[in-house]
């Protein structure tokens, strides 16, 4: 998409900061209250999904799950798994239906208040050519996942062994003939490790401490069961762990086939070797946490606590469903094996599966917690005017997937509604009009 040339600086009610399905969203609704805008995208839209999944990707939600704002799945494999390729189509058709008025290839770099309104410089990533805008209100939705986490003891491994995050992964095409050394067991880590592992691989994976789930529990998804028992409604400050719940690892399951279980134990029975969690190196072996066992029984006690609450569940409503059962360990480790020499295992490829750090920066507003986390309520921060989605649990367990970020654009949208109501501002007409200099550049 091309851009116009900076001129003077540009002014909009409303400045969305990120091209994916959460800005889009948000997009959706304020265009549904008559409200100008603007999306910048510091790629292009959806840049996530097209370009850091891995080929074999699947949704680990059923596609009935996809509810994105005026536009819920319409395929025909609704207790299905989109593929990679699959959600991008699902995700190109959202963004065509919704005509965002929208800036790619262009980064915020600061974002700052000035005591009226909001200071915005842009960067165009072709040229370097900055750009200035001005808003009333602005709505984050670059999500949280920016910043791929790599330790700094990675520096030590030896040069001859390839590194790659996840968000790098794509086929085991990519690797050597060696083994491959995965650092992680969260839904990346599992899912990458099953990828090789299924590719014939040899895969050692250095496991961590994200619990896991059923994907079919008598008779039924697993996600359908809990839908049903309204977990997936439970807003975060009514749940057990409250705002701590946005520190947890994701359960661990797939979609891929059709959808099955991920277990560990069972990859181990069939040559995998499983280390406890990778804690240094010194570039010549690999040193792990004694905690292999800990975490295998800790993932399979929450395998076991869902399906229990799931057994609950029916037997106080009376539901006819298949026998219940429990999850029995079918591998367990012999030893704990604290370290691991480089040269011995041919170790030739390490994917780093430990996750993202948030990166923001450019955001020079005081919301902030210590851990640079943005402190809200439903999206909604304590400095007037300035908004935040896409994250995950922002409101309930839905808000950083397809199934939520409908209801939570909803309410941020409301909430920029209301303010501007407040100050007395009036709404362009029911057409949302895109900016003079963008119509050109978009013409060209």
């Amino acid at each position: 998409m091309q851009h116009a040339a900076q001129q003077s600086q540009q002014h909009y009610p409303v400045f969305i900061v990120g091209g994916g399905q959460a800005g889009l969203s948000i997009s959706y609704y304020c265009q549904q209250h008559n409200i100008d805008h603007l999306v910048v995208e510091k790629n292009h839209l959806m840049h996530a999904w097209k370009e850091k999944r891995w080929d074999s990707f699947t949704l680990v939600t059923p596609n009935w799950q996809c509810l994105l704002p005026g536009h819920p799945y319409q395929g025909n494999d609704p207790h299905g798994f989109m593929k990679r390729d699959e959600i991008i189509d699902y995700l190109n058709a959202f963004a065509e239906k919704v005509q965002a008025p929208v800036l790619e290839n262009t980064a915020v770099t600061r974002i700052r208040h000035d005591g009226e309104r909001f200071q915005i410089e842009t960067c165009r990533q072709l040229d370097n050519q900055k750009a200035y805008f001005s808003a009333d209100q602005v709505v984050v939705a670059s999500g949280s996942y920016q910043t791929p986490i790599i330790p700094r003891y990675a520096e030590r491994l030896p040069r001859h062994i390839q590194q790659m995050h996840s968000e790098q992964y794509r086929n085991p095409a990519q690797l050597g003939d060696g083994a491959v050394l995965v650092v992680g067991s969260g839904q990346s880590g599992a899912q990458i490790a099953e990828d090789l592992h299924l590719a014939g691989k040899k895969v050692i994976l250095a496991v961590g401490d994200a619990p896991r789930c059923a994907r079919f529990y008598r008779g039924r998804d697993v996600v359908a069961w809990l839908t049903d028992m309204k977990y997936y409604d439970m807003p975060v400050h009514e749940h057990p762990l409250k705002e701590g719940v946005r520190d947890n690892t994701n359960h661990y399951v797939t979609g891929r086939d059709g959808g099955r279980d991920i277990d560990l134990r069972k990859f181990a029975t069939e040559g995998m070797e499983l280390y406890g969690k990778l804690v240094d190196c010194d570039g010549s072996q690999l040193r792990f946490a004694t905690n292999l066992a800990a975490v295998l029984d800790s993932a399979d006690k929450t395998y076991n606590g869902i399906n229990e609450r799931i057994d609950q569940f029916i037997a106080a409503n009376g539901i006819d469903a298949p026998p219940s059962s429990r999850y029995q360990p079918v591998w367990q480790p012999a030893q704990e094996r604290e370290l691991l020499n480089l040269e011995n295992s041919n170790i030739t490829d390490v994917i780093w599966c430990i996750g993202f750090a948030p990166d923001y920066h450019w955001l020079d507003v005081p919301v902030f917690n210590g851990r640079g986390y943005p402190a809200h309520q439903r999206g909604v921060t304590t400095f007037p005017g300035l908004y935040f989605i896409g994250l995950p649990w922002l409101y309930t367990w839905g808000s950083g997937r397809f199934s939520g970020i409908d209801q939570d654009a909803q309410y941020v949208v409301s909430m920029i509604a209301e303010q501007l109501e407040k100050a007395g501002m009036k709404t362009p007409p029911p057409k949302v009009k895109m900016n003079p200099c963008i119509a050109a550049a978009l013409a060209n």
